[in-house]
């Protein structure tokens, strides 16, 4: 498991911590967020875009669309290294 700093900035606090969690047996990754109490699972064999969409129309739902944007693309990246 690895945690990433995020350092986002949301309407009234900050989002620090992530957690990334990578199953290589059963080719997944776990991601989670405790600040937005958000966690989603992320197949190997998903598509960037694809990812990048889900995980927007995700995180809107819990913070503003800014922060959002940011976490969305933090994540894809962080996701795309392991």
């Amino acid at each position: 498991m690895k945690i990433r700093k995020a350092n986002i900035t949301a309407s009234d606090r900050i989002i620090e911590q992530v957690f990334i969690y990578e199953n290589k047996k059963e080719e997944f990754t776990l991601v989670a967020v405790p600040q937005l109490e958000f966690s989603t699972i992320i197949p190997y064999e998903e598509e960037a875009g694809v990812l990048h969409e889900r995980l927007l129309s995700a995180l809107i739902v819990k913070t503003d669309p800014q922060p959002a944007q940011q976490l969305s693309s933090k994540i894809c990246q962080w996701v795309k290294e392991m």
